[in-house]
């Protein structure tokens, strides 16, 4: 199966940005606005009518109050806005429409949608799959191997590890130690006084891995770089502090709520489900069609 290819969706920002930018003033059956819906529906038709995918995953965020990384970090993600009814519902229709399709989504309890994420790729990988990652976050990029894509499809702008590693001049595989290092302020990850993404990925072309770097702190004053004994002084000060930052940047890859095996599953489409959903959204006949015609088309090619 070597030139099989899995596709793994980091859905919430699609669905995040629809509800911010698309201009549809379409609402459901009870009046309540639906953009955002409406613009994840027409990134997924896009996706997977262009790339006819046999084997597709969407993972999605849970409003966790409690959560593997907040247990490590109760500040993790602190400054964030809570979830509004507004912007739930429409996580609620995008998945209810996938699930009518037999098209596999899921979400964790516990974890975030890049650890389900991470767990599928480990998973799909040992059985000989190549992957395509769809999501605009590049925490993902360290879960790419030799033969698959970070892409950022509605941008088309993708990675390679090759070409990460031309742009960047780091692995793929250092960015968590890379954020560990810097911080990452979306995810209100604080870094190391003084070391900023491009200094992380200069200590990290030297020493290769975190662990590497706190072995030899030491000799950080002779590198070549500017400042180099404030930031020798700074990490043998911080220690702690990018121990904690490199568990919440990394992402887990073994997680028990992930159902790799479902990805794999024959899968169909459930016609009730799928009249009632598209009744609630409004959707044309004929939008309805092309759906239907698509989705039973990848059902096909993915059952051979």
């Amino acid at each position: 199966m070597k030139n099989n290819i899995a596709w793994l969706v980091d859905s919430n920002i699609y669905v995040y940005e629809a509800w911010q930018y698309c201009k549809s003033q379409q609402v459901d059956d009870k009046g309540r606005e639906i953009k955002g819906v409406i613009g994840f529906l027409y990134f997924a038709y896009q996706l997977l009518s262009k790339e006819r995918p046999a084997v597709i995953a969407f993972a999605f965020d849970e409003k966790l109050k409690n959560s593997h990384r907040k247990a490590l970090c109760p500040d993790y993600k602190m400054h964030r806005k809570p979830l509004s009814p507004e912007l739930a519902l429409q996580f609620k229709y995008c998945r209810a429409f996938l699930d009518s399709l037999g098209l596999y989504q899921s979400s964790s309890h516990y974890y975030e949608a890049d650890d389900l994420i991470g767990t599928w790729v480990n998973d799909l990988r040992q059985q000989d799959y190549t992957l395509n990652i769809i999501t605009a976050d590049k925490d993902l990029l360290q879960l790419i191997k030799e033969g698959d894509y970070w892409w950022s499809y509605q941008k088309n702008y993708k990675h390679s590890v090759k070409s990460f590693h031309k742009r960047f001049r780091i692995y793929p595989h250092q960015v968590a130690d890379q954020l560990a290092l810097a911080g990452d302020k979306s995810d209100n990850i604080p870094g190391v006084p003084g070391i900023g993404m491009s200094t992380a990925a200069k200590l990290l072309r030297k020493f290769g891995t975190i662990e590497e770097l706190f072995k030899q702190q030491d000799t950080i004053h002779k590198m070549q770089i500017r400042h180099a004994k404030q930031i020798q002084d700074a990490i043998a000060k911080h220690h702690e502090r990018i121990c904690l930052a490199q568990q919440l940047s990394l992402i887990k890859c073994n997680i028990s709520e992930a159902n790799t095996a479902a990805i794999l599953r024959q899968r169909s489409i459930d016609q009730q489900e799928f009249n009632k959903i598209c009744q609630q959204l409004g959707l044309t006949i004929e939008q309805q069609k092309q759906w239907l015609v698509l989705v039973d088309k990848l059902h096909t090619r993915s059952n051979k």
